[in-house]
């Protein structure tokens, strides 16, 4: 698999709407980013030497809703952690989940599956997803995610996505142990 080198912000060309408006953002807030390119994601398995390069676990991103499909969920969980609805359903005070389906996901967060990531919520203009993160990756030093494409991911500081990124991109996550 191909791997870029590590490289430090926002390329020079222009990339896809969400990559860009990622770059922007956390451009905007001063939150510093490295990156790597590569070659197309399918699993969290293939996250695996990306994380390596980057020094930090890529997190698994799913995207939940209720069965009337009107209350969103943006779950982040460490890569190898399983999800369970009950546990997650009691954690957060809600009903009943599944996955969300991909036209849901598209109006919600303008991703398909396989390309969720918290900076999906650059595209949440009505507040419809509730962020919630993971216990064991909010105690983390360090983030690391997609960009809005399974072809680049980004590092950058734990502390700074949930203290700075979210909150001013109006996202307060829940922050639960899973």
């Amino acid at each position: 698999m191909f791997i870029s080198e590590v490289f430090k912000g926002a390329p020079e060309e222009k990339r896809g709407d969400l990559e860009n408006k990622t770059y922007a953002a956390l451009g905007k807030l001063g939150i510093e980013f490295t990156r790597v390119d590569n070659d197309p994601v399918d699993a969290m398995e293939d996250c695996v030497p990306i994380s390596e390069k980057l020094g930090a676990e890529i997190r698994k991103t799913i995207v939940l809703c209720n069965r009337k499909k009107t209350s969103f969920y943006l779950l982040v969980l460490p890569a190898d952690k399983g999800f369970d609805t009950r546990t997650f359903c009691d954690k957060v005070g809600c009903s009943r989940v599944s996955f969300a389906p991909p036209e849901s996901m598209e109006k919600v967060l303008g991703v398909t599956p396989g390309n969720a990531s918290v900076m999906s919520i650059l595209n949440d203009e009505d507040d419809d997803v509730q962020v919630v993160i993971d216990k064991e990756v909010a105690d983390a030093e360090w983030f690391a995610c997609n960009t809005g494409t399974h072809t680049t991911h980004i590092r950058m500081k734990t502390a700074d996505l949930i203290n700075t990124f979210l909150p001013k991109n109006y996202h307060r996550p829940i922050i639960v142990a899973l």
